[in-house]
């Protein structure tokens, strides 16, 4: 569900950008993704917490987890089709292990999560292709696009290690991160927000979308997988985003996928699948479950 909620949002993003400017889209996405959760904890009958080291580490989960990579995309969006910009998404889990092994709460175990890590970012490299300068998609855009896939990962690993075990609910922690980040695009409005509006349905619908399901909802899914499964994990959203992404962006935008970018793709999800691969110790036997789950993986 998470998968395909984030993996539309770039399709709504593509679509409301003939709307509105890319600042704008966050702004407007990030409101209405609070009212829905400000919504959820009215009915709950509960309110935000009121502790400041909760609010002084939100500042920081907001900045990289919401304000920077809604708006690096958006601005992406301009000049990359919606379906790579999914599949650049794809890359945080790769990130997210890279920031874990820096800050020592991630381990490479085993050759293959360390080959899964090398294979890909080299599929990242061949998406980008910087040695085609004919069909290569190294623009601004899809670099502005990778900067967001990393702050996702950033803001990942710090709520995971500092958010988690708060006491707070998942929903309480949405709200706040939402919330927080609406007070920042507000603060960064006047310095890139207030070019002139081009107001036509579909770039309305398509934002509110955004912002209802693809932030909203999204966001109280994703605050429960990290603390069911943990920040890395919960990462790897990214080995179904980008199916959905490309899927959508050729349905409904006649978007087409060259076939190194595809291939690029490929190898970006069979590394993060390596990176997610847990030895089995010697000695221990495997039950079926647990022969199918490694499969899973």
């Amino acid at each position: 569900m998470l998968a395909l909620l984030w993996g539309s949002s770039f399709l709504w993003m593509k679509l409301a950008l003939g709307s509105l400017a890319p600042l704008q889209i966050s702004l407007v996405r990030t409101f209405f993704g609070a009212v829905v959760l400000f919504a959820v904890l009215a009915l709950a009958k509960m309110s935000l917490p009121r502790d400041r080291k909760i609010w002084g580490h939100m500042l920081f989960v907001a900045l990289f987890g919401s304000a920077i990579p809604f708006t690096l995309f958006a601005f992406g969006g301009q000049t990359v089709d919606s379906g790579v910009s999914g599949v650049l998404n794809s890359t945080t889990p790769l990130f997210a292990l890279a920031i874990g092994l820096v800050l020592g709460s991630e381990k490479i175990s085993n050759f293959v999560r360390l080959l899964g890590l090398g294979l890909g970012f080299a599929g990242v490299l061949v998406i980008f292709a910087p040695w085609q300068s004919a069909n290569s998609i190294a623009s601004w855009g899809a670099v502005l696009c990778l900067i967001g896939a990393a702050s996702y990962a950033i803001g990942y690993s710090y709520a995971g290690r500092y958010l988690v075990n708060t006491g707070a609910t998942s929903t309480q922690l949405a709200a706040m991160q939402l919330t927080t980040a609406l007070g920042m695009l507000l603060l960064a409005t006047p310095f890139g927000g207030l070019e002139p509006l081009h107001l036509h349905w579909v770039g309305i619908v398509a934002v509110m979308i955004l912002g209802v399901f693809g932030t909203g909802v999204a966001f109280i899914l994703n605050y429960r997988v990290i603390a069911d499964e943990g920040a890395t994990t919960a990462t790897t959203v990214g080995y179904l985003l980008p199916v959905v992404s490309v899927l959508l962006g050729a349905i409904f935008l006649g978007e087409q996928l060259n076939a190194r970018i595809v291939i690029g793709m490929l190898v970006v999800l069979v590394g993060i699948a390596l990176t997610r691969r847990k030895p089995v110790a010697a000695g221990q036997t495997v039950s079926p479950n647990e022969t199918r789950d490694l499969v899973k993986r």
